[in-house]
């Protein structure tokens, strides 16, 4: 007796069968599968945006950041500047009266204790949130350009119509040579 073999199984000429396409379509069809319904999970540990705007700490490298040198890091969508104050700048800015000042504030106020070389500070003015220019008109701190606002090298308004000095972000040295801005931020 004579067997016959089903349409379905029959050999293909390289030794494969349609069964055996059927397998790996379908294996195929299950990863693929598998994924999308993984896909929704996944993406569900990464933050929200609520979270994501809210801004993590970030940290600086304050190493490569020469005397007198100011560099700009954002945080939060905000800008800030990073300044390493030279001695001159350091024995000018104790020596101001604070009392002569728009918004008093010492010295001391401005930078933490054992680093007082390090100015970090919002870099937007306070009349109209414009960008300060550093060093304009040979002024050793910052000038705005749109209103004529000037801030000395830790940022104390000495010229208005800015109202106060340039915020300080919450900030925390970890050592010498990095900072962490956003360290003990609220929300």
């Amino acid at each position: 007796m004579a067997t016959t073999v089903a349409p379905s199984d029959a050999a293909h000429p390289h030794g494969t069968t349609r069964r055996d396409f059927l397998y790996l379509a379908t294996g195929a069809g299950a990863v693929v599968g598998a994924a999308a319904l993984a896909w929704p999970f996944v993406a569900s540990m990464a933050p929200d945006a609520e979270t994501v705007a809210a801004g993590a700490p970030i940290d600086v490298d304050l190493g490569p950041i020469t005397e007198g040198q100011i560099i700009n890091v954002f945080w939060r969508g905000k800008l800030i500047f990073v300044r390493r104050l030279t001695q001159k700048e350091i024995a000018d800015m104790k020596a101001a009266q604070p009392a002569q000042m728009i918004d008093p504030a010492p010295f001391y106020a401005r930078v933490k204790e054992g680093h007082d070389q390090w100015l970090v500070a919002y870099g937007n003015c306070t009349h109209l949130g414009c960008v300060p220019i550093a060093n304009q008109g040979g002024h050793p701190g910052w000038g705005c350009p749109c209103h004529g606002s000037m801030f000395d090298a830790v940022g104390r308004v000495t010229r208005g119509p800015a109202p106060i000095n340039l915020p300080l972000p919450p900030y925390a040295f970890q050592g010498d040579a990095k900072v962490r801005i956003g360290e003990g931020a609220t929300a």
